[in-house]
């Protein structure tokens, strides 16, 4: 007996979309089916195009034919990233970036560089095509982070345009001002000459196509900050904050900026750095030097997800400084905690984009 197209969407209903938490039926996601004696064929749509995301739908779709519908039919699964509609901005500025990200910080000294260089090699890891702008004008340390501090950006033609290339390593391009400034001297220029380099290292660069681009912002809420959402549509921020009183002070009002009507960003949500302090000799002891999850309750009490606990962790700041991100180091305790805070990250990014509008550039009379 024929299997019949309703009996094939019933069978696809039992699949949840794994951000959304919602069949894929029910989101629209399926389409093109096709049965014949012999087979049954379809495409389905998935909000994360990671290699990996696919795969696991495929095999869940799979599965559910064969279970509800025939053992006996073959099952052909086309499994497609779904487009999302952009904003004219965004076709302008970055034309084949996916995702901006900006990691920000109420405050100097949380470690906010530190979750940026983590979250984009994180990223990469997992198959996406990653860019990191150094946006932290005044104290760039991309460069040492990732063990390029002696490269020079080359340019390169680009369609008639003398453009720069990104530097490359560990699987992510990346431009800091600090580059194209002497590592000894002291960055001194007034706002306007600041964010004409953030501009620069936006358009004047051949970034190509990517998946996500992770901005690492100078701490604060200056003129960097409001440069970045003019330049670039953002799709979201996220803030990093110690469990420290003043810290978490300083991360609210970095919060409340991005919530500005004529800002108007999503906040991705908190990434509690320096959670707590683990001696290595006792890998299984907690000490809260900076106090005991005040970046958990500020989560709770702005309604925003927490992202991630990272422990405070010696080698953390010894692997940056050998210009390797400690998510690199795979099974320890940092690297683990560091990559459930990429995969909350990747999850809480499609589920913005899968529920608000495309992001747009702000519009600020100032």
């Amino acid at each position: 007996m024929m299997p019949t197209q309703e009996q094939v969407l019933e069978a696809l209903a039992s699949v949840l979309e794994p951000d959304l938490k919602k069949n894929i039926v029910e989101l629209g996601l399926v389409s093109d089916i096709l049965i014949n004696d012999k087979s049954i064929s379809f495409v389905v749509k998935i909000h994360n195009p990671a290699l990996h995301s696919r795969k696991k739908m495929q095999e869940a779709c799979e599965f559910a034919i064969q279970r509800f519908v025939s053992k006996e039919h073959n099952v052909k699964s086309d499994i497609i990233p779904l487009s999302s509609e952009r904003s004219p901005e965004l076709r302008k500025v970055l034309p084949n970036v996916k995702n901006i990200i900006a990691v920000t910080s109420g405050k100097g000294g949380v470690g906010k560089s530190t979750i940026s260089s983590n979250l984009a090699v994180g990223l990469a890891q997992k198959g996406y095509s990653v860019g990191l702008i150094d946006a932290d004008i005044y104290g760039p340390s991309m460069p040492l982070m990732f063990d390029v501090e002696r490269e020079k950006p080359v340019t390169i033609d680009i369609d008639g345009k003398n453009l720069i290339k990104p530097i490359e390593s560990h699987g992510v391009k990346m431009l800091s001002i600090g580059f194209f400034a002497d590592p000894d001297q002291a960055i001194v220029w007034r706002g306007p000459m600041a964010t004409k380099a953030l501009r620069q290292l936006f358009i004047d660069t051949y970034w190509g196509n990517l998946d996500y681009m992770i901005v690492d912002m100078p701490p604060g809420t200056g003129d960097i900050h409001l440069s970045l959402v003019q330049v670039a549509p953002v799709t979201g921020a996220i803030v990093v904050t110690t469990p420290q009183g003043i810290a978490l002070a300083d991360a609210k009002k970095g919060i409340s900026m991005f919530e500005l009507e004529s800002i108007n960003v999503p906040v991705l949500g908190i990434v509690e750095n320096m959670a707590w302090f683990t001696p290595e000799e006792l890998p299984d002891n907690k000490y809260y030097i900076f106090g005991k999850e005040g970046g958990v309750n500020l989560a709770k009490q702005l309604n925003v997800k927490l992202l991630g606990q990272i422990p405070l962790i010696q080698s953390i700041c010894e692997s940056s400084e050998a210009g390797r991100p400690a998510i690199m180091q795979e099974t320890t305790p940092q690297a683990l905690a560091l990559a459930e805070m990429v995969n909350n990250i990747e999850k809480s990014v499609n589920v913005r984009n899968a529920t608000q509008p495309p992001a747009k550039i702000a519009k600020i009379n100032a």
